[in-house]
This record gives structure tokens, sequence and C-alpha cells, in this order.
């Protein structure tokens, strides 16, 4: 490693921290020329994903896109930030291991559905309705349906009190 301050290449490591979950070594080194101590992270590299659209297209896969498209379907609704960092992380971490380097987009929508449905019903079905490209209202009704047949008992009665009407301790 490179001194920032002299550019001598001989330093020693004076502490190391594992930080982010683990994911990222971050290590206190110390100059053996000039003795400045500076902060290097390390972390490991992965191969970059590319999304194969439906279209054949290739594009790049951007984290900050799948964030977004689950903010967006998660929008004033009562989904805690942490929730839906979780969630992002989950479905790259199941992409990453699944696949080495392309990753058809419909695999991606497919995922984050099924995180969706855990965390949100009204979230999971407002994503669907964009990714299935929902053309007429029966498609809705079709998949609450399907949604309210797959949820526990507790969880359906949940969705069907409007927000704030809950139960009064």
């Amino acid at each position: 490693m490179r001194c920032p301050k002299c550019a001598c290449q001989d330093d020693k490591v004076i502490d190391s921290r594992a930080s982010k979950e683990g994911s990222i070594i971050r290590r206190r080194r110390e100059c053996l020329g000039c003795e400045h101590r500076f902060t290097t992270y390390e972390e490991i590299e992965h191969q970059e994903l590319t999304v194969v659209k439906r279209d054949g297209r290739r594009e790049a896969f951007s984290r900050e896109k799948l964030r977004a498209g689950i903010q967006r379907a998660c929008d004033k609704r009562p989904v805690a930030q942490e929730t839906i960092d979780g969630a992002v992380g989950r479905v790259v971490e199941e992409l990453g291991e699944r696949h080495d380097r392309e990753v058809p987009a419909m695999e991606i929508g497919e995922r984050v559905m099924r995180e969706l449905r855990t965390i949100d019903a009204v979230a999971y079905v407002r994503f669907a309705s964009i990714y299935r490209e929902f053309a007429e209202v029966g498609e809705f009704v079709e998949e609450i349906n399907r949604l309210a047949t797959q949820l526990p008992p507790d969880k359906r009665q949940m969705a069907l009190i409007p927000e704030g009407e809950g139960p009064k301790n």
C-alpha cells in the first residue's frame, strides 16, 4: 500500500476491524518511512452482473435501481428503511449466488415479488401491477385474491383493516 503523504510502499497494519456486517475490513496503517497514519478499506470484489432485459438488451445490474423499485412499491406504507435495505441485500445475495455473469430481468422481478409478499401486501400488489403489466382491473382482483389465499389467516385479516384503524389497547 502506497503512503498518501510520502508515497513510500512500506507500512505496517496497526489495527484491523470488520465493518458493514463483516463484508468490509477497515485497516489502520502506519507508514514506515514518514510515520503517517492512514486508513484503508478492503472488500471482496464481486464480478458485476449483467441484466438481460425482456427484449434482449443487456445493462449493468444496479443495486440502486433495485432499491428504488422496492422503495417506490413501499411508498407511503409502514415499511421501515431497514426492512427495505434487508430485502435489497437478500435479493442481491441470492442473485450473486445463483448467477455468475448474467441474470434475466424476469428472475429479478420474481425475486423482488417474493420479498415484497412477505413485507407488505399492498407494496407487493403495486410492484406486481407494474412488473406484470396489468392492463385491466380484473388482473388486480385476481392477484389480490391469489395473495389472500397465500397469506396466513392473521395477515389476511390485518391486510383488510385500513391503516390506523387496527385494534386499540
